[in-house]
């Protein structure tokens, strides 16, 4: 299994503390049947700062501390950017570091709101060459209230990955219910576990899949599984694409 956003490197933000918090990490990673993870940490949301050279240097450092802990975890290097006016400015300079370095680049919103240029900077980012991927958007307010919006955006080419932890319920019921109603309106094309500890912001992704297989069965999980798998191939991704029905009874849910 691939885990494509997480908070498992030390110290840079509000993830893993220590290198000793990593390994911990790594091996709830390893139990959970996870055989790669992408180290995303947070870029510009007001807090921390995380460009590509330092991310791919602490990459190495951990890679490299596993090896030695002989824990079987591959730690690919990622980051998790929060929309600003300065997106295409920082890929033109080298400051922002997609997944893997492939077309595939997480894009963050405000947790309350949709700031108003978002849908240019989706369509600029797409111009420069990359495909955006909208981070948790069940848990952003603004979405939960106006689902429409985040329909405009996936029918205007970004894809969104929901929250392992979301869709088994450890945000609430209503986020729950919101991860699920994005799934089955084919709105949503990877879980992640966007995991910081082990404790209260763990991976959730085997038991999250095992929902996933039983709630929509056997298409639906292979079709996330090999989502992750073709980002990191650099490959497009299985995108079922939002009908004119199937978005009347999205909204209706509402």
């Amino acid at each position: 299994m691939i885990d494509i956003h997480s908070h498992i490197l030390p110290g840079v933000d509000d993830g893993a503390k220590t290198e000793e918090d990593s390994l911990a990490m790594a091996k709830e990673a390893v139990s959970q049947g996870i055989t790669t993870i992408i180290a995303t940490p947070h870029n510009k949301n007001g807090k921390y700062d995380n460009e590509r050279a330092s991310i791919k240097n602490n990459v190495q450092i951990l890679s490299e501390l596993l090896v030695k802990e002989d824990i079987p975890l591959t730690v690919i290097s990622g980051q998790e950017t929060r929309i600003n006016g300065e997106m295409i400015e920082d890929i033109n300079n080298g400051k922002l570091l997609p997944l893997n370095d492939t077309k595939y680049l997480f894009v963050e919103f405000p947790s309350a709101n949709v700031p108003r240029y978002s849908s240019q900077m989706l369509f600029d980012i797409q111009v420069a060459g990359y495909t955006p991927i909208i981070v948790h958007p069940e848990r952003n307010q603004e979405l939960i209230e106006h689902p429409s919006r985040l329909y405009e955006f996936v029918k205007k080419g970004a894809l969104t990955q929901v929250t392992a932890a979301s869709i088994v319920g450890k945000f609430g019921k209503n986020i729950q219910k919101f991860s699920h109603q994005l799934v089955e309106a084919n709105l949503t094309h990877f879980i992640a576990s966007d995991a910081h500890n082990t404790t209260t912001r763990g991976f959730c992704m085997d038991e999250a899949f095992h929902e996933l297989k039983n709630e929509y069965g056997s298409d639906y999980f292979y079709m996330f599984l090999e989502n992750s798998q073709l980002l990191l191939d650099n490959m497009n991704v299985n995108r079922m694409e939002p009908s004119q029905v199937k978005k009347k009874k999205f909204l209706g849910l509402f």
